[in-house]
């Protein structure tokens, strides 16, 4: 999944549970962005590249998701 991939699938379980999503490119070093899901926020590799495995986890664990939901 890349990091356009994995933001689409967050806007549609935004609006299912009727919370904000921002996506935020400045906020982070180089390519990395911040992704604000409610109150909560994970940083987000170059959206153009893969996310591996471990990462999809930790970014689903931060912002209090299962990886299931999306």
């Amino acid at each position: 999944m890349t990091g356009h991939e994995f933001l689409r699938k967050l806007k549609k379980l935004a609006k299912a549970r009727q919370v904000t999503l921002v996506y935020d490119p400045g906020h982070g070093k180089g390519s990395h962005g911040r992704v604000f899901l409610g109150s909560a926020f994970t940083a987000l590799k170059d959206p153009k590249q893969e996310i591996g495995v471990g990462l999809f986890h930790r970014m689903c664990r931060d912002l209090g998701i299962k990886p299931t939901d999306l």
